[in-house]
């Protein structure tokens, strides 16, 4: 019988295979994983709502419709966090913020019940920034949630729970969301594997204070076939949600089996425009070109983007426009219960004229045109996933390779992506002189996430990386 620590590390798709056969029971794994909640949740605040008994219940009627000969799906009795941007019918859903604190959610969320469907099991909600707003995961209801391999640092945002509590096998899967960075940031940062899917391909309704027509649902895991089962069971067309897509292939599990094939792959240390920390340069450079040893060309290239306002201009004047459009009646009646960063993008999204928003699009437009060209000559675009490696609570980057930067110019290469809508994926690829994980980032063309996922799995493969573990005691 495996032990309490086997579980809590043990992939989902092993644990898959074992729960079939009956090696493990759902009860035993999920009590491992809240077993393991407790232990060190203290230090990390990963999770804001705890489902303890729901989640035993869950896992029992998974053991005993197993008993039955019965299936209930891919996801049957797997144990599945679910950020607190979601919703879980009959849970608490804040979304980070005190306006909500008390919020009874009255449906499940698309991703949610998807997952459900295939036999799913929720242990609880991961802390996130209010609204998603920043790239580190701070708020007012549940404080701030500490890096797994640094508690003094952030874990990133705003899927930082998610991703704090992956890396410290609180559990094998869970679902982020991701407006402009906000799966691959935590990702990267708390050295796990992350992709934001191609847009909708998960179904995701917009919702109060979200940026609809820029924000993705995705896996955060440990190993890359975690993200392919969990795609298999989220992604696919959601009938009532506007904007929701067949997806392209059959199982995604299946297509990370297959040979990554001679892929031609770009690789750009900064796109053109980045500053990027030296350290970080070089472990994601040695770790885009050992592709080559696999099997695909690696050139260095990236799309002309030079032409346009830069990727970050468009992004920060849609994003702060869908903010105000989204929160401001509630700002009117509850602004004292805000944090100051929602305030601020709500504030600038009252500066954006209709003029500068129909020129955002645009350039957004132009970026998606570039973008699409190049991926007639490449399969594949890698850069590093962000400039820098996790910073300590409170103080982002003002000063990146010796050079003053502008506030979020650490996270250069996440929003231009979600601005296309192109699936990315953060691929842990090794660590800094601080012992801090460094991530790839791997980006394909639209409806290409399968590609996209055959080559982190075909890297992981050659480059093992899951048996990485933070130093937590």
């Amino acid at each position: 019988m495996a032990t309490s620590a086997d579980l809590t590390h043990t992939p989902a798709t092993e644990l898959a295979a074992d729960l079939r056969a009956k090696r493990v029971s759902s009860r035993e794994i999920v009590r491992a994983i809240l077993d393991r909640i407790d232990e060190l949740d203290g230090q990390l605040q990963a999770f804001v709502t705890r489902m303890d008994d729901r989640a035993m219940a869950m896992a029992g009627a998974a053991d005993d419709a197993l008993a039955r000969g019965e299936d209930l799906g891919i996801m049957h009795g797997l144990p599945v966090s679910i950020k607190d941007l979601l919703a879980i019918e009959g849970v608490r859903s804040t979304q980070g913020s005190l306006v909500y604190q008390d919020s009874i959610a009255m449906a499940d969320s698309p991703a949610v019940a998807r997952l459900l469907r295939e036999g799913a099991v929720f242990i609880g909600m991961t802390n996130s920034p209010e609204f998603g707003m920043v790239g580190w995961t701070d708020n007012r209801v549940f404080g701030r949630t500490s890096n797994p391999w640094d508690t003094s640092r952030t874990a990133g945002g705003s899927s930082g729970g998610a991703g704090a509590a992956i890396a410290a096998g609180m559990g094998p899967l869970a679902v982020g969301t991701d407006g402009g960075g906000s799966i691959r940031i935590p990702a990267s940062f708390c050295g796990i594997f992350g992709l934001k899917p191609t847009w909708n391909l998960v179904a995701k309704p917009g919702s109060q204070g979200g940026w609809p027509t820029t924000s993705h649902a995705g896996p955060m895991t440990r190993t890359v076939a975690d993200a392919a089962l969990m795609l298999d069971a989220m992604a696919g067309y959601e009938p009532g949600v506007a904007y929701s897509y067949h997806r392209p292939v059959a199982s995604y599990s299946e297509e990370i089996a297959k040979p990554i094939g001679r892929l031609r792959i770009a690789w750009s240390p900064g796109m053109g425009y980045a500053t990027v920390e030296p350290e970080v340069v070089k472990v994601a450079e040695a770790a885009a070109l050992r592709f080559a040893e696999l099997g695909c060309i690696v050139e260095e290239a990236a799309p002309d983007w030079s032409n346009l306002a830069g990727p970050l201009n468009p992004f920060a004047t849609i994003s702060s426009a869908e903010t105000l459009t989204g929160l401001e009646d509630l700002l009117e009646v509850r602004r004292d219960q805000m944090m100051d960063y929602t305030i601020r993008v709500i504030d600038a999204g009252r500066n954006v004229t209709v003029t500068d928003y129909i020129r955002a699009q645009q350039i957004r437009a132009q970026l998606w045109e570039k973008l699409t060209a190049f991926f007639r000559e490449y399969d594949l675009l890698l850069t590093p996933t962000l400039a820098v490696t996790a910073f300590p609570h409170g103080a982002p980057p003002g000063r990146i390779a010796g050079k003053e930067v502008a506030p979020f110019a650490w996270s250069p290469f996440t929003t231009p992506f979600n601005l296309t809508g192109a699936p990315a994926a953060s691929l842990p690829v090794g660590f800094d002189s601080n012992e801090l994980p460094i991530g790839l980032h791997l980006v394909g063309p639209a409806f290409q996430d399968h590609v996209v996922l055959r080559a982190a799995a075909a890297y992981e493969e050659a480059f093992p990386w899951a048996s990485q573990r933070p130093p937590l005691r």
